[in-house]
């Protein structure tokens, strides 16, 4: 499903523009937003999903647009969103609070049920589904965020810094969540992190100060390294090369 940004501009309350007339679309597949902290990733990415509507401009997923208010159910239900921060609900099993997702998006509470167990299964957490949530560890807490996402059939699946406060082997089982989703939704992704880059994702933009710096294939993003820098380092130079090494 494709994001489609066109003359948009945002700004907080009392505070600098964070978008002057942005013009992006990020196509179907897995798409990571790189930039600082500060760059305007989180307000993108809430810009994508309907919680900020633009100062000017339009935000269209598919064929649904963030700001026609008859439609904004159904545009809601188009789009998963994973905060950087999943909490645990008290006194709710895992099973409970991926279900709890449903009604807020218009399924019914058996429907709902039934699908976070389907969820769960996708993300590998159906075993844990009794398991009451604060139980869980930062990494099986933010698949169940994941599966939150999910829960009702979403085409698009937006992601702000999911691996952030994750440990290395933490990292690998999100890596290895985010591949199994990809096969069948949509995936935007932001982070201020270069690893695996090319192992999860096809498409790559980066942002900074709110201007879009690069916007492209996994490919050739890391073109843009120094030559002869190593592999495993390639997405790194190409990130400072872009944004500077004092961001």
């Amino acid at each position: 499903m494709s994001v489609l940004i066109t003359g948009c501009s945002f700004q907080y309350r009392k505070s600098v523009a964070v978008f002057r007339n942005l013009n992006l679309e990020f196509q179907p597949g897995a798409t990571v937003v790189l930039g600082p902290n500060g760059a305007g990733k989180s307000t993108l990415l809430s810009l994508i999903v309907g919680l900020l509507q633009p100062d000017s401009g339009t935000v269209r997923v598919g064929d649904l647009a963030s700001h026609v208010r008859r439609t904004r159910p159904q545009y809601r239900r188009s789009v998963g969103w994973l905060p950087q921060n999943v909490t645990a609900m008290p006194g709710l099993k895992v099973r409970e609070q991926v279900a709890y997702a449903g009604p807020l998006k218009g399924l019914s509470r058996r429907d709902a049920w039934d699908s976070a167990a389907r969820a769960l299964h996708r993300v590998a957490m159906l075993d844990l589904a009794d398991r009451p949530s604060r139980a869980l560890s930062g990494g099986q807490l933010r698949r169940v965020g994941i599966a939150q996402t999910l829960v009702h059939d979403a085409r698009l699946v937006v992601m702000d810094e999911p691996s952030a406060g994750l440990d290395p082997r933490q990292r690998r089982s999100l890596r290895d969540v985010l591949n199994a989703v990809a096969g069948d939704v949509d995936v935007l992704v932001s982070t201020h992190q270069t690893e695996d880059i090319s192992d999860v994702y096809q498409h790559v933009a980066v942002l900074n100060h709110g201007v879009v710096r690069y916007h492209g294939t996994v490919p050739s993003f890391l073109a843009l390294a120094k030559p002869g820098t190593e592999s495993s380092r390639q997405a790194e130079d190409a990130y400072i090369r872009l944004v500077g090494a004092s961001e």
